[in-house]
This record gives C-alpha cells, sequence and structure tokens, in this order.
C-alpha cells in the first residue's frame, strides 16, 4: 500500500488535482500516520489477556443494546434542541456521555469476538487465504482484524456529463455537514460533481468499521472490508488496487470488486448473524415495499436510469434539475438523501447488487453465485478474473 501511493504520488500533478488537494488539505486523513499508530496498538494486544467466551457475549449483548439507546438519544437530543419536543437536555445528554463511555470500554472485547465470528464462518466455508486454491495452505489469512469506531469519510469525485468516480479522497471522521457543503461547493465549482459519503467502514488495517451500527450491518461490513483485503492478493484485487492508485483505471473492475465482496459478506453475515444473534429468526427476505406502496428500491433503479438518459443525450443541466427533484420527492416518502447527484451514482452504483446501480454486472453475479457449488467455488471464479469480459465468459 506504502508502494502504491509513492508511485501515486510521483505522478505530474494536474491543474485540477492541485485544486482539490489545496481545498481538502484541511481535511485530509492521513491513512498511512494512522497504519503506523493502529498497527502499534495492535502489536500491544498481543499480550493483553484474552477474554473469555461467556464474557465476551455478555460485552456483545451490553455494547449493542447501548448502540441501540445512543442512536435514539441522539434522534431525542436533535429533537429537544429543534424544539420538536419536550425533554430534559441535560440528562439526556449524561446519559449518552456514559452509554458512550461503557461501550469505548467494550469495545475492544467486542472486536476481539466478532473477529473469531467471522473467521470461523469464513473458516466453515472452507475460505482460508488467497493461496489456498493453489497450495493448499489452510491458514486464516490476512487475519481478521476489525477496529469499531466512526470511519473517515470520502470524498468522490465524478464528472457531470457521465457517472463515473475519477478522483477518491479519504477525509477526517468528524466533519459537519457544513464542512462537506464547503469542500463540495468548492470542488463543483471546477465543473464536476462531488459529495462526501459517509463510511460504514473502510478497509484499513485493522478493518475501521462503524460503531454506531447494529450486529448485522458490522458484521457485513467487516467482512466486506476483509474479503477486500483478501482479493488484494488475487488478480481481481490487484486490479482493483490499480484503479484505486488511478495507475489503471477501470469502473467496471471496481464494480466487480465492490460487488463480490458485498455479495459474499451479505451471506456470511447472515449465517453469524443468525446462528449467534438472532437464532431461530427466517432468513433473509428481499425487502418489502413500505405499507404507504412506495417501493425505494423501483424508485431508484428507476432514477438511476432516467439521469443515464438524460447524460447519454448531453443534457446535464437537465439531468441534474430532475435530481434536485427526486431528491425531495424521496424525502417526501421518508427517504432522505443529504445530496442526489452524479457523485451519489458514481460511489453507490459500484455496488451491482444496490438498487442505486443498472449495472449488468450485479444480474450476472447473481447467476454466477446460483451456479456455485459453494461460495468458495464462487469467490475463487471472480477472484480470478482480470476484467469484465471474463464474467461474461464464465456464466457462457
Amino acid at each position: 500500500m506504502l508502494l502504491f501511493s509513492l508511485v501515486a504520488g510521483c505522478a505530474p500533478a494536474r491543474d485540477f488535482d492541485g485544486q482539490l488537494r489545496e481545498i481538502t488539505g484541511p481535511y485530509r486523513f492521513d491513512v498511512v500516520k494512522w497504519e503506523l499508530n493502529a498497527l502499534t496498538q495492535e502489536a500491544g494486544k498481543l499480550f493483553s489477556r484474552q477474554e473469555s467466551t461467556d464474557n465476551a457475549t455478555s460485552a456483545a449483548a451490553t455494547f449493542f443494546a447501548n448502540v441501540e439507546r445512543i442512536n435514539g438519544l441522539v434522534s431525542e437530543i436533535e429533537a429537544v434542541r429543534a424544539g420538536n419536543r419536550q425533554g430534559d437536555l441535560t440528562s439526556l445528554e449524561d446519559e449518552l456521555n456514559e452509554r458512550r463511555r461503557q461501550n469505548a470500554e467494550l469495545a475492544g472485547t467486542v472486536e476481539g469476538l466478532l473477529e473469531t465470528q467471522i473467521r470461523e464462518a469464513f473458516t466453515q466455508q472452507g475460505i482460508f487465504n488467497p493461496l489456498d486454491t493453489y497450495l493448499g495452505l489452510r491458514i486464516g489469512f490476512p487475519p481478521v482484524n476489525i477496529y469499531l469506531a466512526k470511519p473517515p469519510h470520502l470524498l468522490v469525485v465524478s464528472p457531470r456529463d457521465r457517472i463515473e468516480s475519477i478522483r477518491e479522497v479519504t477525509l477526517l471522521p468528524e466533519m459537519s455537514v457544513e464542512d462537506m457543503a464547503s469542500i463540495e461547493a468548492e470542488i463543483d465549482s471546477l465543473g464536476v460533481s462531488s459529495l462526501v459519503v459517509n463510511l460504514g467502514g473502510i478497509s484499513t488495517y485493522p478493518s475501521y468499521v462503524m460503531d454506531t451500527a447494529d450486529a448485522r450491518f458490522i458484521l457485513d461490513t467487516a467482512g466486506e472490508e476483509w474479503l477486500h483485503q483478501y482479493m488484494a492478493f488475487t488478480p481481481l484485487g490487484f486490479c482493483y488496487v490499480l484503479d484505486l492508485t488511478g495507475i489503471r483505471q477501470d469502473y467496471d473492475i471496481a464494480t466487480m470488486n465492490e460487488t463480490v465482496a458485498s455479495m459474499v459478506s451479505k451471506e456470511i453475515g447472515g449465517i453469524i448473524y443468525k446462528q449467534h444473534y438472532a437464532p431461530g429468526q427466517a432468513d433473509d427476505a428481499e425487502p418489502a415495499a413500505a405499507e404507504s406502496g412506495f417501493d425505494f428500491n423501483k424508485e431508484m433503479r428507476e432514477i438511476r436510469q432516467a439521469v443515464d438518459d438524460y447524460l447519454a443525450r448531453g443534457e446535464i443541466e437537465q439531468a441534474e434539475e430532475f435530481m434536485e427533484q427526486k431528491q425531495q420527492y424521496l424525502a417526501e416518502n421518508g427517504y432522505y438523501i443529504r445530496k442526489l447527484n452524479q457523485a451519489y451514482f458514481a460511489f453507490y452504483g459500484t455496488y451491482a447488487d444496490s438498487p442505486t446501480s443498472i449495472s449488468p454486472i450485479g444480474a450476472e453475479m447473481k447467476e454466477l453465485r446460483s451456479r456455485s457449488a459453494s461460495l468458495k467455488d464462487f469467490l475463487d471464479t471472480v477472484a480470478a478474473m482480470t476484467n469484465r469480459q471474463d464474467l461474461a465468459d464464465s456464466l457462457r
């Protein structure tokens, strides 16, 4: 990772990149510095006493109960401050701080438990390391290692005339909405579309995973970030590294990588969740439309298709006006999106199994999974691919 960062940093900077660095400079997240600090702390953990399984399970139950209450308290406090409801603000803030303090103390124990559960789930599926298929080494690698905290933000930049991520910059975890809007306004003035995204996780090492989500989200996200680390040692993942560093950009490769990681992690997350957190619960099903009849997934697919049609005709202003109207329409139906633009679809569209994507890669990946003998077989097949054509050839 350091090598690729240095190579990318030595490339001749264009005027746009210089302006981008100037705008984002005060908010940039230093990944290398964070990695060095994190790995030092991880080394110290090797000599610390491990919690018993019973204690860790109890800690996780308390942690996730606190998460639910913390999110509720944040909403209550915002409502009281806005004058929309009555309440003792001091009492609410004291409880919020106390529960956050408790979770900060429990985080290390919960991280260890989740790491063990994730590693065991992949082992049960016969997924050990990227070289296992060739060398038969049944050793878990990379080691599953997660860090529960508020992840950094990600700035995504797309051209206005098409939906494609052309620049991504990691920004500080602590940013206000005003900070995000200010950065976006400056970058948009350069003639592009930008968006600062709240990330659920990021595949640093250890993997940064949001600490204010429920157990299922954290399991899915931690598994997905580990898969990115795993696939970096495979042909598909290595091509994605080249894309991320700008050495050889390929939006299809990015979509394939993100989609397979998302699909496999959700399958693994579902197994762990059902076994340890919701025993006896029915298997996951496709989310139903709201009682009002509003189908968010269907609506997002139609919006994306319409935007692509506008842009294909060169009607950029009309596309942007359409997205603004749809953003308001979604909010009226209970789905608040801070900013709906080309950059939004460029980021979320790389997950071809999501409603924001119209890429056929999602359907093709699902078809390939249904034909695969196992989850490992599916992962091995996709991980060996180096281009979009490989996926089509595999299905044939």
